[in-house]
């Protein structure tokens, strides 16, 4: 039947209700209109506290996830913070030409400082939070002020320490305090995601329901896209009422119908080979058969119900409730082309022959992960212990091959992976192992804070003695470990491989503090204000900060020359394309510099304030570029 017309001018409130669900799905809820009827809705008050930065309440009735300290949860991933990453080369493996990123520090934080450089262009996340087990978590989350007076504290945190949050049962918050932490981390992952990208979240029974109306809310229910099992033990346990032999892994789309059309077939195993066959010796090659019929119900047409006649005579039917998936006109021409096979006495239900040169070759993913497949926790310990000297160093790490197998699913050649809850490093494992098994290549950001150990572990004088006094310490040191075993060379292609990473560290701003009433100001502080950058920061300090702010890629290759006596930095300098950045934070920087600088038309120039001792000179700069290298974007701090 003809679609009918609608009769009557657009819906513009619908209209705006889909504009505003693009941007803020959190917000649409459901709502009972004035007949009582339920209707999709914009909660206007969490709408109100996403462009708020302050905590707005409102008593509306609804059908929503709610929790004491959520408001305070969206104004932790709204609240602006005042912090760089500060390059650490001694912790770093090559350091200048890696593009795979480890940053220490809390990642709330470190989500924050990536939103201009990497918006949008992460293809897959990786996540193992805390499990809300009762035991404590470390975060640092106290956003409950003002935006403003955030930003003043959040400018001097070096001082405030990370807080230890005792999530027991007994404080009344066993869950809130989980959700509020893991909340404002998902919201500001999801910026990250590109439209085809996806997110993986292990998690087990404590909090799998409250992590999927969470994910629901941040990302839509419709980008919800399935729940994994994985069976992470294959030993019974006898101490409770039933042995607990599984996680989850949940899984999220920013876009679900685009990572769809992206994702990956698993390759085919030696078992589904061995069930391609020719037992009517197809010229074609071998082959399998696949049913034809399918669940009856709307959308089916009557030309799908019919009868079929064997070769030897049998009439067929489609089962009760289903019809067949083609119609008559275009069975018989698979009939015709010997596609379909009904048995080697030609009596059988028919089914499609589909051939193994044609199929296509991989298998569908499943949701049910065994243990044999990829592993268990059991059998990642045993292997971190191994790479580490028979060391236990991390008491329930992921198995690399349940990251190796998600790295399958949801990425392809050139992709960026993100874990920022590292551990002891398992997805930099995979990546540089889908490196060495491959031609395609991934990049890693890996956010760990800097958690000390448990001073409880009976080895714990064998992790001092290795230098290991954190987590972040660990999944370093497992990263150089891996990359010195894997060796730098793809033998079969004679690529070198990526097998280094870059340590960045959270820290307070390279700017001094600036934020003072005129009260608090006295004169002797006036002479510390003539220079803006704090003296203990060096250029390549800068050079990140000036990186973050101009979202430029922090994992592109930094080149420094000294010109005219002066540091000068380059970033993603080739011999065919210009710099995507050349910087130098030297004080009086002469024009035959700013010349030599100009000449290699660089897309962005930056320079401090203090290199130029008038302002005439500073015009004199722009001048410059605007005669050698118009197209440069001209920068100063």
């Amino acid at each position: 039947m003809p679609e009918k017309l609608k009769m009557h001018s657009p819906d513009q409130v619908a209209s705006n209700v889909e504009r505003i669900a693009e941007l803020f799905p959190n917000c649409v809820t459901e709502a009972a209109d004035e007949d009582g009827n339920l209707e999709r809705k914009i909660d206007i008050d969490l709408l109100r506290q996403e462009l708020s930065g302050e905590i707005v309440e409102g008593p509306l009735e609804r059908y929503h996830l709610n929790w004491p300290g959520k408001r305070e949860a969206m104004l932790a991933a709204n609240a602006p913070i005042a912090k760089t990453l500060r390059p650490c080369r001694e912790e770093s493996v090559d350091f200048d030409t890696t593009q795979n990123l480890f940053i220490e520090g809390d990642n709330l934080e470190a989500l924050k400082l990536l939103q201009e450089t990497y918006l949008g262009k992460v293809k897959m996340i990786y996540i193992d939070p805390p499990y809300n087990t009762g035991h404590d978590f470390v975060y640092n989350d106290d956003f409950t002020e003002t935006t403003h007076s955030h930003l003043l504290r959040s400018n001097q945190t070096s001082d405030d320490g990370m807080q230890l949050l005792a999530n027991s049962n007994s404080n009344g918050r066993f869950h809130s305090d989980w959700a509020s932490m893991i909340f404002p981390r998902l919201k500001l992952a999801k910026t990250l995601l590109a439209e085809d990208g996806v997110i993986f979240i292990s998690i087990d029974d404590n909090e799998q329901a409250n992590a999927k109306r969470i994910g629901d809310e941040i990302f839509g229910e419709d980008n919800f896209v399935t729940s994994f099992v994985w069976e992470k033990r294959t030993t019974r346990e006898n101490r409770k009422a039933f042995s607990v032999n599984h996680d989850f892994l949940l899984c999220f789309a920013r876009c679900r119908p685009k990572f769809e059309e992206t994702r990956n077939l698993l390759p085919l195993t030696e078992e589904a080979r061995k069930r391609y066959s020719n037992p009517d010796d197809d010229p074609r090659g071998v082959w399998q058969s696949v049913s034809i019929n399918a669940q009856a119900g709307p959308g089916r047409r009557k030309e799908q119900f019919y009868s079929i006649t064997t070769p030897g005579g049998r009439v067929v039917e489609p089962p009760a409730g289903r019809c067949w998936i083609y119609t008559k006109v275009r069975l018989d021409e698979l009939v015709a082309n010997d596609q379909i096979w009904f048995g080697e006495d030609g009596n059988n239900v028919p089914r499609q022959k589909v051939f193994f040169d044609s199929a296509t070759q991989g298998l569908t993913p499943h949701t049910l992960w065994s243990a044999d497949e990829i592993g268990t926790t059991d059998s990642a310990k045993k292997d971190l212990t191994k790479l580490f000297d028979d060391v236990t160093v991390f008491d329930t790490p992921k198995p690399v091959g349940l990251l190796s197998r998600i790295i399958d699913i949801a990425t392809n050649d050139g992709d960026v992976v993100l874990d920022f809850f590292a551990g002891s490093g398992p997805l930099a494992e995979a990546v540089f192992l889908k490196a060495q098994s491959s031609e395609e290549t991934r990049r890693f950001i890996l956010v760990q804070l800097a958690e000390s150990v448990n001073e409880s572990l009976p080895q714990l004088e064998q992790l001092r003695a290795m230098d290991l006094h954190t987590v972040a310490d660990i999944c370093k040191e497992r990263i150089r470990r891996v990359a010195s075993k894997a060796g730098t060379r793809h033998e079969l292609i004679g690529r070198e491989l990526d097998l280094g990473f870059r340590v960045l560290k959270i820290d307070s701003s390279n700017m001094k503090d600036v934020y003072y009433s005129p009260a608090d100001t006295k004169q002797e502080m006036i002479g510390e204000l003539v220079d803006n950058i704090k003296p203990d920061r060096t250029g390549e300090d800068l050079l990140f900060q000036v990186l973050l702010d101009c979202g430029v890629d922090i994992g592109l290759p930094i080149r420094t020359e000294r010109i005219d006596k002066r540091e000068v930095f380059f970033v993603n300098d080739s011999e065919h394309a210009s710099p995507d950045l050349i910087a130098c934070f030297d004080a009086d920087v002469p024009e035959t510099l700013v010349k030599t600088i100009a000449s290699r038309t660089p897309l962005r120039a930056v320079f401090r304030d203090h290199c130029f001792t008038a302002d005439d000179a500073k015009i004199n700069v722009e001048q410059i570029f605007k005669q050698m290298s118009p197209q440069t974007q001209l920068k100063s701090l």
